[in-house]
């Protein structure tokens, strides 16, 4: 879904969401890999529960982020609306290598996670 109408206000807010690198390096991460827990932000980032929180309300108060819970889990994506800004910018942003080093980061804690569901499902098969 497109944003069908682009106000300076909504403008004003995207742009002031990347004046902050800690949120620019979360909506990276959000960009590449779809969902995402603060725990996973928080890992991913050596951020504070605190700090991760601050920057997901502020995300979220700008329009920005979705929040979708699940059990115990809130998992967080950018909104359908935004998507096409955002590739825009992160187009612009893909050699930078703390976002690099970020995604290096979520794809081995995304392989810990598969080889750990491997080995849980292998036990229940033997046990």
């Amino acid at each position: 879904m497109r944003l069908k109408n682009f106000s300076l206000s909504f403008g004003s807010q995207i742009f002031k969401s990347f004046s902050e690198e800690a949120r620019v390096r979360m909506l990276h991460l959000f960009y590449k890999n779809g969902e995402l827990t603060i725990s996973d932000l928080e890992h991913i980032l050596d951020f504070t529960q605190t700090k991760t929180s601050r920057h997901i309300t502020y995300l979220k108060n700008a329009g920005i982020i979705n929040a979708r819970k699940a059990d115990q889990w809130v998992f967080y994506s950018i909104r359908e609306e935004v998507e096409e800004i955002i590739n825009q910018i992160f187009n612009f942003l893909n050699k930078d290598s703390v976002l690099i080093k970020d995604q290096e980061v979520y794809s081995i804690l995304e392989s810990n996670r598969e080889l750990a569901k491997s080995r849980i499902q292998n036990r229940h098969l033997l046990g």
